[in-house]
């Protein structure tokens, strides 16, 4: 089994509590490992899990899952996860999965999922469209797909986004979640290979040379994923290509680290924007 043919890894730490008394992982913690990194598996497919087999009516039951133990993790140890679709019958799905410290292979495994129907618990054959994507994600094609383009275009993925994120999970009053600024502003919003908007934002003309960022809206189950950078990115290229100097935005002070790795710097105090913590961010393109 070797490490460069899997595309997804996952990484993480050994934690106190998963060592023995031999000062090793635990061996039940490996499916532990393992399943967390299914988990990641499917937010680097940009598919939010529950949503996505929500909307096939169906969902994944594990059948057997094996593995074979080739050494031990050690407390602190840091560990890369694999998973790898091996095939998919017609209602099956098996994955190979191994545990990596560097290159040394710890664990390798076989997973095997059976997709059926939540309430009679049948088997029911893998929906095609499911099969496309996740042999797609196998062979290296892109799993989300960004567009930029007018209010007319992107109205309705960017409201559905915006009441999901800012309405529905952080309270904030539906009636602020779409202004006078949408119609002239240049909107991006992020699909994933399903068709489903995941991701949402928007560029305003706030002066002269000048770019405003916000709505950055990305759904719960894949923050902290590729999904909110591509979408910054893409609208400060579109800053670029309008030649602005300079970019700012609100941003809530819980994502302000996120935006600093982006090259953005705060200014000012913290402030209550529409009950949240704000902080203004800015970004000078001339030097970036």
């Amino acid at each position: 089994m070797n490490k460069s043919s899997f595309r997804f890894t996952d990484r993480l730490r050994v934690r106190w509590a998963e060592v023995d008394m031999q000062q090793i992982v635990f061996n039940g913690h490996y499916l532990l490992y393992i399943d967390t990194a299914m988990g990641a598996y499917w937010r680097a497919l940009a598919l939010p899990y529950q949503a996505t087999m929500a909307g096939f009516d169906g969902d994944l039951y594990v059948r057997k899952a094996t593995l074979e133990y080739h050494a031990s993790a050690l407390y602190d140890d840091t560990l890369d996860v694999g998973i790898k679709l091996r095939r998919i019958g017609s209602s099956s799905l098996t994955f190979d999965a191994s545990v990596w410290r560097g290159s040394s292979l710890l664990v390798s495994g076989e997973l095997v999922y059976v997709f059926a129907n939540p309430q009679t618990r049948q088997p029911t054959p893998v929906p095609d469209v499911l099969r496309a994507v996740l042999e797609g994600h196998e062979a290296g094609a892109p799993m989300l797909q960004l567009a930029l383009g007018h209010w007319g275009e992107h109205e309705a993925a960017s409201r559905q986004l915006r009441d999901e994120v800012f309405v529905e999970e952080q309270g904030i009053a539906a009636h602020l979640m779409v202004d006078e600024a949408d119609a002239g502003a240049m909107h991006a919003v992020a699909t994933n290979a399903l068709g489903r908007a995941v991701g949402s934002g928007r560029l305003v003309i706030s002066a002269p040379g000048e770019g405003k960022i916000g709505r950055m809206a990305v759904v719960r189950a894949l923050r902290g994923t590729t999904v909110g950078r591509q979408l910054l990115q893409t609208l400060i290229a579109e800053a670029r290509r309008q030649n602005l100097q300079r970019v700012w935005l609100q941003a809530q002070t819980d994502a302000q680290r996120f935006y600093e790795h982006a090259g953005f710097v705060a200014r000012g105090d913290v402030y209550l924007e529409a009950g949240v913590s704000h902080i203004d961010m800015h970004l000078n393109l001339a030097s970036a």
